[in-house]
This record gives C-alpha cells, structure tokens and sequence, in this order.
C-alpha cells in the first residue's frame, strides 16, 4: 500500500490490571506484559485451537511476577509471532470507540500499540522487589537513561501489525463496518475464528469484539526500543508525535485514547519507529 495509515490504540498491563505498569529500561527496550483475563471463558474444548488458556507463569518475562499472579489467567491480545509462544499477529476489540477507529484501516495500514510503561533498571527483579509501582532510576551497571524517556511512567508505543483484514461488524462496506463497530454488539464469531483463531476474544464466554484484525507475521511485531509518546519532562505531557501527527489534542488523559494518523503523518512515524 504506497499510503498506508494508522491507528494507534492503548493496551497491555496497567495499574489498575494487574496493578503494576511493564517495565521500560534506560535504553528503551522493555517487556510486553498483558493484562489478566478479566471475563468469562469458553470450557478448552471449545476454543477454536487446542490450546490452553496462558497464565503469567507462561509468559516470557525477564522478572518475576508476584506469586498470587502466577496461575492467573492472561488476556494475551494482541498477540505476536514468537512473543509470550504464539505465532500470529492478532488484535480485538470491544469498545467502541477504539474498535469504530480500528474498522476504517485498510489492508497494508497499521495498527499500532503503545502502553503506559514504568522505567526501571536492567534487571529488576519484579513488583515485589519493595518498591511497588514507583519509577526507578538507572542503577548499578545501567548506562544513563536515553534523554527521551521520561523520567518515572510515560506513554510508549512498542509493537505494531500491518493489517491484512479486519473483520467488524456488520463485515460490510467500509460505512457499515465502521458504524457497526462503535454501535454495539460483536463481529461474526464463525468469521472470526476463521480469520483469527488464536485470538484471546475467541476464548470468551460470550465472544465480544466489535472488530477483529489479523496482521502480516511476517511484517508485525514488537519494536527493539520503544518510541516515546510522552515527553521527557513528565509522562502525562505528550509529545509533538500525539500533538502535531495524531488525531489527539493531547489534552487531559489522551494516554488512554486511540490516536489516528493520516498518510503523511503515518510516513513521519513509520520514519521515526523505524530511527529507533
């Protein structure tokens, strides 16, 4: 697609699921850390894969989740090839809001994600190790924090799939789909599962996503450092990638809003992810 798009949407764990932020390192690397699996779901022989329900303990991470976490089920959306042991590139939806932004994208668009990330040194040991969910400084053998970090919890986008269908509800013209979508009710769960299988929402009891999208594994996947969209100065200050490229004021809690980026404000990102 020679203009692509994109949509960037807020995801991943939180202090409120599972009550601590993902860590971001002084040079921008990071950890993925999805978020409990917080509704009902189908009994295993009825997902549309054999597979079981991840826990934390299955996670890949590089510190320790609490104990009382380690057997709690993870909504593991979006998932990415080779990310946590799946190995597709799928994202769903619910809510309106995000899912009516997320049914306009067109095949060779971009669907982007960014999370509320908390820094922390290389090495730490986890959300038990005493110091909750406060920032922490480089430390130890840690180089300095890259000067576009902020400096305790800011807003990073990480990961990103390249779309190649979206399926929303209604699965008709582009008007109908994007209405569908911020109007209620889900997507054709037989389609979904066709187009998605592994997809978390397809684990629910009811299936709820107003949208589902499955991405290029080829072309999709986490960033090797993350791309600030908070400014240095302080996490809840966005920077000019939400004030002057996103359909964003950046104004109030924007950090947990869906942004839109038109063609050439997706050129400029997809210019700056790619810098690193």
């Amino acid at each position: 697609m020679p203009n692509p798009r994109a949509v960037a949407v807020n995801v991943a764990a939180n202090t409120n699921q599972p009550g601590f932020r993902g860590p971001v390192y002084p040079d921008g690397s990071f950890a993925y850390v999805p978020i409990p699996e917080s509704a009902a779901t189908l009994p295993r022989e009825r997902f549309p894969v054999d597979e079981p329900l991840p826990t934390y303990a299955d996670l890949d991470l590089p510190f320790a989740v609490p104990a009382d976490l380690r057997e709690t089920p993870v909504h593991s959306d979006p998932e990415f090839p080779g990310v946590h042991g799946r190995d597709r590139a799928t994202y769903g939806d619910p809510h309106g809001v995000k899912a009516g932004r997320i049914a306009g994208l067109d095949p060779g668009d971009w669907l982007l994600f960014y999370a509320t990330l908390s820094l922390r040194p290389h090495g730490w040991a986890g959300p038990e190790a005493g110091d909750g969910d406060a920032g922490a400084s480089a430390g130890g053998g840690d180089p300095a924090v890259d000067d576009d970090l902020a400096p305790d919890w800011g807003a990073y986008l990480f990961a990103g799939i390249r779309v190649e269908r979206v399926l929303a509800v209604g699965d008709g013209d582009r008007s109908e789909a994007s209405a569908g979508a911020g109007d209620g009710g889900a997507a054709d769960r037989d389609a979904a599962a066709a187009l998605a299988p592994t997809n978390a929402h397809l684990k629910r009891d009811p299936f709820d996503a107003r949208v589902v999208v499955a991405g290029d594994p080829a072309a999709s996947g986490l960033f090797e450092r993350v791309v600030p969209l908070s400014t240095p100065e302080a996490g809840a200050d966005a920077n000019r990638l939400v004030t002057a490229l996103s359909s964003d004021s950046g104004k109030g809690p924007w950090w947990r809003r869906p942004m839109a980026f038109d063609a050439d404000a997706t050129e400029n990102l997809l210019n700056r992810i790619e810098r690193g």
